[in-house]
């Protein structure tokens, strides 16, 4: 069994933990350790799907502990709000203060006081337990977190039941793999490890994505279709697979619900119809509902691996519908190499309400805010419909000021003199800076979690390799302590972490076998929909839902246009999608300089056909920019941007930018279809040499 590594002694020790970031790899860590100090995070080789290697970003994770910037010590404002000027305080001192404003503006009304966070650790613990409990006690406002995954999710939740598909080690089988909004070999590394396998073996790759990314490089075909156009491919391919009789009637029959409702709308979009919505041509898209439709014919499994790019615009979940509805029209399910993965969270068996405590509300219905809008929301006034102002912001793993969408509008709400915001971080990131207090959190060597995934089916333990640096406390203690100065009494307040980690899975994951060895797989079956089974209140693949009928919306998916649909304006006549920089992770490890050095600068890469008609040469600075502000980069003539479309990598921190901005500028809070979700990638802009916009 692991042991902790305590602070003193000059053993050699190996922990096991697990990667907290955003990623759908989840994967089993073993951190080793010298004297108390982690010399090397390494994947651990017992676990399947981590299979002893990591990413570039997280073996690097000792240069991040590590790092010379950490904030080490709790951190109070002296200059400007957005200067990042502060004074060391002491933990007393910061916790009582802190206590004091928040328990006077609960008394007005704990509605003005507002959690911010989302994905800067995925830690079931770190990430949502005691600071729930927190929030759901003083009654404060909801944040309704939908940053990432809400459209998605609710796509397959109207279509499959939840977030539920194949298993991701069954890709390696698959006859014929379409990997759909998804840089795999960057944001999803071990499931390209099994459709490197699979390719191997004679799988025929397809990239369907705007940009021509390291995955595309990688896979026999590219269909570089424009950003938000995915619904019309898909039901593209439908009309193809109709009119060539390349279906599993008895799948559809026995396990399907409005069959003959999507048939007739499928048979309305011919391919030159899609084709020229998604710019592409007819012949692509029947050249790939050719390849789809031959495993129907040969009963060989077909496999999609959906990624997250696919959502982030206004039609995203009726994408992801049309996608996920597929694999029923021929048969796919059938085989356990066949089906759909876009997430595979429902899976786990969460005790989200031992964790989070919602009885502790007491009855009360706080209003919830969305986290993409909180630009707007920060500047809104207290009314009745809104409800007050918002007083105090308490953000924890987050950075919203470079991540939240419209961020001119962001920084102008952090700015506020009047709002009383508090920041747990590692370093001074650009929310940081707009902070009245910084309190030092704890990095993933340093605390107890347990993680679930998104991208297989185990889940994960992680034990403190090394005791907090500094004065480093777990966001768990932070809020545990902030209760008691609240004068919060009930006993669930003082759970300790290791007391969480058991409470997440209750009795539905043997916790012994976690720490014995790091994950515990999940008993899922192999092919979960071959006869049918899906969780949808009629157990069939609902192609038609009833659910979304009763709220007055189409029961069907379609295809939902882009807010801002390409070439519909004059000024602004290029898409733009923001996918991440390939050292990067949302705004995690911008600051880690190996990291950095690697990625070199902000860059938007662009087609030359579309530079050339700007007179942009390659390496030149721009200026990107649209109604809601402006962002300078430096350009890069890549044909891995398609004509049409520009490819904004981020996200880099604002203050790391050329004027002090980032891509983010540019993006709206519109939202979803479903789920409230983000747009990021429904955006037009216009591209001009720096010294050229005013001419």
């Amino acid at each position: 069994m692991p042991h902790y590594a305590s602070t003193s002694g000059s053993d050699t020790l190996q922990i096991l933990g697990a990667c907290p970031h955003d990623c759908p790899d989840t994967c089993s860590l073993l951190t080793t350790v010298q004297g108390g100090v982690a010399v090397k995070v390494q994947g651990n080789p017992a676990h399947q799907h981590t299979a002893g290697s990591l990413c570039t970003k997280v073996s690097r994770y000792p240069e991040r502990t590590y790092h010379p910037e950490r904030i080490l010590h709790p951190l109070k404002r002296t200059g400007t709000k957005g200067s990042g000027q502060f004074e060391r305080v002491s933990w007393d001192t910061a916790l009582s203060d802190i206590a004091a404003r928040l328990s006077t503006i609960a008394a007005r009304d704990p509605q003005a006081i507002l959690p911010y966070s989302y994905a800067g650790t995925m830690g079931l613990v770190q990430g949502e337990s005691m600071a729930a409990r927190f929030f759901n006690k003083l009654g404060a406002s909801q944040l309704e977190r939908t940053i990432c995954a809400t459209a998605g999710g609710e796509g397959l939740v109207h279509t499959l039941g939840g977030k539920v598909g194949m298993r991701v080690e069954f890709f390696a089988e698959s006859k014929l793999i379409l990997i759909w909004g998804s840089n795999s070999i960057t944001s999803n590394l071990h499931f390209w490890r099994y459709a490197a396998q699979a390719k191997h073996n004679g799988a025929k790759l397809i990239c369907i994505d705007p940009r021509k990314t390291e995955t595309a490089d990688k896979c026999h075909e590219h269909i570089a279709l424009l950003p938000g156009t995915d619904g019309a491919l898909a039901l593209s391919l439908m009309h193809e697979l109709i009119q060539n009789d390349w279906l599993d009637h008895d799948y559809l029959a026995r396990y399907t619900l409005g069959w003959d409702l999507l048939r007739e709308r499928a048979l309305q979009w011919p391919p030159e119809r899609a084709a020229a919505i998604c710019g592409i041509t007819p012949e692509q898209i029947r050249a790939l509902a050719h390849d789809y439709g031959a495993c129907a014919a040969s009963r060989a499994p077909a496999a999609i691996r959906m990624n997250y790019g696919v959502q982030r615009v206004h039609g995203g979940a009726n994408a992801v519908r049309l996608i996920a509805s597929l694999p029923a029209l021929i048969g796919a399910w059938r085989h356990r190499a066949g089906g759909v993965l876009l997430s595979s969270s429902g899976a786990f068996p969460v005790q989200r309400a031992a964790l989070q405590r919602p009885d502790l509300l007491a009855g009360r219905t706080p209003r919830t805010l969305n986290m993409v809008t909180i630009g707007d929301d920060l500047m809104r006034r207290s009314g009745p419909t809104f409800g007050p102002a918002i007083e105090a912001l308490i953000v924890y793993d987050g950075n919203p000021v470079a991540v939240a969408p419209e961020s001119a509008r962001v920084v102008q709400g952090f700015a506020r003199d009047d709002l009383f915001t508090v920041v747990l971080e590692h370093f001074q990131t650009d929310t940081a800076d707009y902070a009245d207090y910084i309190l030092p959190a704890t990095t993933q060597l340093e605390h107890w979690d347990v993680h679930s995934a998104y991208g297989h089916t185990d889940a994960l333990l992680n034990r403190p390799a090394i005791a907090p640096l500094g004065e480093a406390r777990p966001n768990a203690q932070i809020f545990r302590e902030l209760a008691a100065r609240m004068g919060f009494d009930e006993p669930c307040f003082s759970d300790s972490d290791e007391a969480l980690c058991r409470q997440a899975y209750g009795n539905t994951v043997n916790f012994d076998t976690l720490l014995a060895n790091g994950f515990a797989t999940l008993d899922t079956p192999e092919a979960p929909f071959a006869q049918g089974n899906f969780p949808t209140p009629s157990g069939k693949c609902e192609f038609f839902s009833a659910r979304l009928a009763a709220q007055g919306l189409d029961g069907l998916p379609d295809h939902v246009p882009n807010h801002e649909a390409a070439h519909t304006s004059a000024a602004y006549p290029l898409a733009m999608i923001s996918p991440p920089a390939r050292n990067f992770l949302n705004s995690s490890f911008v600051n880690v300089k190996s990291l950095r050095e690697s990625e070199g600068e902000p860059l938007l890469e662009m087609h030359p056909a579309d530079a050339a008609e700007r007179g942009i040469a390659d390496g030149a600075v721009v200026i990107v920019y649209n109604d809601r502000g402006n962002y300078q980069c430096r350009a890069r003539l890549s044909a891995r941007a398609r004509p049409g479309v520009v490819n904004g990598l981020g996200v880099w921190w604002r203050k790391l930018g050329l004027n002090g901005t980032n891509v983010n500028q540019l993006t709206s809070q519109k939202l979803t279809d479903l789920g409230h979700g983000p747009t990021f990638y429904d955006c037009l802009v216009q591209v001009a040499l720096l010294d050229a916009k005013g001419s």
